[in-house]
């Protein structure tokens, strides 16, 4: 705990908020800018004094839940809330939701992209954008239910047999195992967030195999440099894979790619020529 940095944190964003930022009357009798300490505890549900000893940086560690009480009081972003938790020596906590919105410029991009497959998971999974070409590689997308273009509950909710490779690829095991590690830690950040708390409950109580990875409570994930698609209509592609964080969002830019010149390149380029409607038309599901 950073006691001198978290006092003087708490000081900066106490004082660029207007009273009227929070609901309360401005008065005409404020001598310095922001809001009175005592509004503050008194927003955060804590005592005036354990918050002056707070931005006097003379108080003892804070909980949780003080700290959760002080971002709202203060109207932190989930940025600034995150800093606020390492100052104090704690986990972040947040209490909001996993963004699914993408950003136009990523869209955009997706576009720009004709010869790598390219698409965008939030941080549960869910496919919020893709190209042309990633739904001639993997499926059309566009054709199913927004629920159902969740990557993890296609993996291991599918109709296809559980030991079944998703796509054709050929670690599915090992993606499964990565689903399950980016969802443990998805839901530490989203504890509140129901379509994340749901998908899980959902994924734990209908498969086994879900279950039994998802005690293992493992949470460090390695990255993959490659993936092999077993395509039904161009065969096997070799592709390099980038995943990208779009930190602003918690969202990931996945990128497939092939080196030029390549077969996987040529197959790729094939597969760009057909579309999703032809290429996915020999598919099992």
């Amino acid at each position: 705990m950073d006691k001198q940095e978290l006092g003087a944190f708490l000081r900066s964003r106490r004082e660029r908020l207007r009273p009227e930022d929070v609901g309360l009357p401005s008065g005409s009798r404020r001598r310095t800018p922001g809001l009175r300490r005592e509004e503050v505890a008194v927003l955060a549900y804590i005592s005036t004094e354990y918050y002056v000893r707070l931005e006097q940086g003379r108080a003892p560690r804070p909980s949780g839940e003080v700290l959760a009480g002080i971002a709202g009081a203060l109207r932190l972003t989930d940025a600034e809330s995150d800093h606020l938790h390492v100052l104090a020596g704690t986990a972040p906590s947040r209490t909001g939701l996993h963004r699914r919105d993408v950003r136009p410029s990523i869209l955009a991009l997706l576009q720009r992209l004709p010869q790598t497959a390219a698409f965008v998971t939030s941080a549960a999974f869910e496919v919020l954008a893709w190209n042309d070409l990633a739904a001639a590689l993997m499926e059309d997308f566009a054709e199913l239910a927004p629920k159902d273009r969740n990557l993890a509950r296609r993996a291991f909710l599918g109709s296809a047999p559980i030991d079944a490779p998703l796509y054709g690829i050929s670690d599915a095991a090992e993606f499964r195992h990565h689903a399950v590690r980016e969802l443990r830690s998805t839901l530490a950040r989203y504890p509140s967030d129901p379509a994340v708390t749901g998908l899980v409950d959902e994924l734990r109580d209908a498969s086994p195999e879900f279950a039994r990875l998802w005690e293992r409570h493992d949470v460090q994930t390695a990255p993959v440099l490659t993936k092999t698609f077993r395509h039904p209509v161009v065969g096997e592609i070799t592709v390099d894979c980038d995943s990208l964080t779009l930190t602003d969002r918690d969202q990931h830019l996945v990128l497939y790619s092939a080196p030029p010149g390549s077969h996987s390149a040529e197959a790729l380029a094939l597969l760009n020529v057909l579309g999703a409607e032809y290429a996915n038309a020999s598919r099992t599901l």
